[in-house]
């Protein structure tokens, strides 16, 4: 693993998932609540942590569960509860949907306990923990994941043993690739997002991401020899084998996706470094986006 702070913040993650699940009865007045209509809103990578959670517990048949982007909140609909995403609390659509849901019910996620985000939240999370130096994020926005996921009550200290395997697989023999996509259901849907977008802001790289059962749908056209198809979580029957017809290497681990998505992270930064850049400082991008 390469002298970076997003490498060395990448491997912390068992801990800090642990360390976040520890935390939860602490907050559980703002956390939603069994039968609540739930809208989950960040931007960037918060936005896809948001989906994979809405999934998780929708499908746990906890209530409605709605993700947006920051921007792309709808104003005219109602909800019992939002719950906003910002690692750094200064993220410009966050800090100014919850100025206007002042009076709504708002719980803010966040690394940074005195943000201007959290000046204006009803109530704030806050993982410090898990805070970040570099630009691209690993850890808070996959703590900020396994926090959610202990409160629907998985097991995350099984999770983080599968991420200390996911920091150990090989992943040399995928670095010569020309392409990736990621693939994957269900809540694992916006992990593969995140997957591309990491792999986008570390390295520069051709990514791109679908869900497992629409990949047949014409985004499998692009694959080749030379390209990866990588699933977070268990492809559709048979998936893998129309992969290797067009020559591309099909690429699955036997993890939960939040697991996986570790392994995505060392592969990107690898990447980047193999490419001679800096992940620590990628192309046009700032650790916080705030908008003039």
């Amino acid at each position: 693993m390469s002298d970076t702070f997003v490498a060395s913040e990448l491997a912390s993650q068992p801990e800090t998932w642990r360390a976040a699940a520890r935390l939860v009865p602490t907050f559980l007045d703002s956390l939603p609540q069994a039968g609540e209509r739930v809208a989950v809103v960040g931007c960037g990578t918060s936005w896809f942590i948001a989906m994979s959670y809405a999934v998780a517990r929708e499908s746990a048949g906890l209530g409605v569960t709605d993700a947006f982007a920051g921007s792309e909140f709808p104003r005219g609909r109602d909800y019992d509860r939002v719950i906003t995403i910002s690692r750094s609390g200064t993220t410009t659509e966050i800090v100014q949907l919850l100025e206007e849901l002042n009076g709504s019910t708002t719980t803010l996620i966040t690394a940074v306990a005195d943000s201007p985000a959290a000046a204006v939240a009803q109530s704030t999370i806050a993982l410090p923990f898990a805070d970040e130096r570099s630009v691209v994020q690993t850890r808070f926005a996959t703590t900020t994941l396994a926090f959610l996921r202990a409160h629907l009550g998985h097991d995350v200290d099984a999770l983080a043993e599968q991420a200390e395997i996911a920091l150990g697989l090989p992943i040399d023999d995928l670095l010569a690739a020309e392409q990736v996509t990621f693939i994957g259901r269900g809540s694992a849907i916006g992990l593969t997002y995140e997957a591309a977008l990491k792999t986008r802001e570390a390295a520069q790289f051709w990514a791109e991401s679908y869900p497992a059962m629409d990949y047949r749908h014409g985004p499998i056209a692009i694959a080749q020899p030379g390209r990866l198809v990588w699933s977070l979580g268990p492809s559709p029957r048979g998936l893998a084998e129309e992969v290797a017809l067009t020559g591309a290497v099909f690429v699955e681990h036997d993890l939960d996706p939040l697991a996986g998505l570790v392994v995505v992270h060392r592969f990107a930064v690898a990447l980047a470094l193999a490419r001679g850049l800096d992940p620590d400082n990628p192309r046009s991008l700032t650790r916080s986006v705030i908008l003039s």
